[in-house]
C-alpha cells in the first residue's frame, strides 16, 4: 500500500470539563518535519509528541494543533499586574505631553497583547493520558486519508507506467524502416560527397554496420521494460514507505527513455519517446507526494 504525503486527520474528546482537540495536516517534503502548536503548559512534552508524531507520519511536513478548551467557556484568567502598569503609566505621560485626553485608557489596555492571559494551569498524568489517547486517535484518522490518497496515486502511477510500456512496444514496427531510411541517407551523403563510381561497397557496408551498432536500441528497450516492472513490483509491494525508491526507479526509466530519443533517428519512434516522457513526468509528479 502506497501512502500519500498529503493528510488530514482530526480527533476531539472530552477529559473532566474540558474538550481536547488534536488536528494534523500534512504536505509533501523530503524529510519528515513536524511542527506544533500547543497550550503553554503543554510546553514541556513537546519533544515526546513530535518523537511521537514522527514515529507515525513517516515521511513529510507535518502541523498539529492541540487545543484544551473549558467546555463551559469559563476560562481562567490572569492579569499581568506589572505589564499593565507600565502600559497605563507610559500612556498617561504620552497623553499628557502631546495634549491627548485619554479616554476609556482601562478598556484599551486590556485588550493589548500579553495584559490579559490564560491562567497557566499545572499537567497532570489523567489530562496528559486523554490526550494521547486524542493524538492517538487523530493519527488513526490521518493514517486513514493518506492511505485513500496512496491509493489513487498508485492507481494513476500503474496505468501511467502500462501506457509506458504499450508505447515502447509501438517503437518496434518503426524500427526496420528507420535502418532502411538511414543506409539510404548514409549512401546519398557519401556519393555526393566522393562520388558514385569512387564508393568501396565493401568499406561502405562496414561503416554501416558499425553506425547501425552505435546506435542500436535494443539494450535500451528490455532495460525500459524491466524498469517499468521493477517499478510496478515495488509499487504492489506491501511496504508503505517506498516513495524514495519509486522515484530511484523513475530516474532510471528516465534514463532509458532518453537514451531511446537520442538514439531513435526517426520521426515515428521520437512520438512515441515523447509521449513516454509526457507520462514519466507525471509520475515523478505523483512520487514526490508519496511516502
Amino acid at each position: 500500500m502506497l501512502l500519500s504525503m498529503t493528510g488530514f486527520g482530526r480527533a476531539i474528546q472530552s477529559f473532566d470539563s474540558k474538550s481536547i482537540s488534536v488536528e494534523l495536516r500534512s504536505l509533501n517534503s523530503k524529510f519528515t518535519d513536524v511542527r506544533l502548536k500547543l497550550p503553554q503548559n503543554y510546553k514541556e512534552k513537546e519533544q515526546e509528541i513530535k518523537k511521537f508524531v514522527m514515529d507515525r507520519a513517516e515521511r513529510g511536513k507535518v502541523d498539529v494543533n492541540i487545543e484544551i478548551q473549558a467546555i463551559t467557556g469559563a476560562e481562567q484568567f490572569s492579569l499581568n499586574a506589572p505589564l499593565f502598569k507600565k502600559y497605563i503609566k507610559e500612556i498617561k505621560a504620552l497623553a499628557e505631553e502631546e495634549q491627548i485626553p485619554t479616554g476609556d485608557i482601562i478598556s484599551s489596555v486590556l485588550r493589548m497583547p500579553n495584559v490579559v492571559m490564560p491562567a497557566e494551569e499545572t499537567l497532570n498524568e489523567e489530562e496528559w493520558a486523554a490526550v494521547v489517547s486524542t493524538l492517538n486517535e487523530a493519527l488513526d484518522k490521518f493514517h486513514s486519508f493518506r492511505e485513500q490518497e496512496g491509493k489513487s496515486l498508485e492507481e494513476d502511477m500503474s496505468e501511467r507506467i502500462d501506457s509506458i510500456k504499450v508505447n515502447l512496444d509501438k517503437i518496434a514496427p518503426h524500427e526496420a524502416e528507420r535502418i532502411v531510411k538511414i543506409k539510404k541517407k548514409m549512401l546519398r551523403h557519401l556519393e555526393e560527397f566522393v562520388g558514385k563510381k569512387n564508393v568501396d561497397q565493401n568499406r561502405y557496408e562496414q561503416e554501416v554496420l558499425f553506425y547501425l551498432e552505435k546506435i542500436d536500441i535494443n539494450e535500451e528497450k528490455v532495460r525500459l521494460a524491466q524498469h517499468c516492472e521493477y517499478f510496478l513490483e515495488q509499487l504492489r509491494d506491501n511496504t508503505t514507505a517506498k516513495g524514495r525508491k519509486l522515484s530511484f526507479i523513475s530516474q532510471e526509466i528516465g534514463r532509458e527513455i532518453n537514451t531511446l530519443g537520442s538514439k531513435a533517428y526517426s520521426s515515428d519512434i521520437q512520438r512515441h519517446v515523447v509521449n513516454m516522457k509526457n507520462e514519466l513526468e507525471k509520475i515523478k509528479e505523483q512520487v514526490a507526494n508519496s511516502v
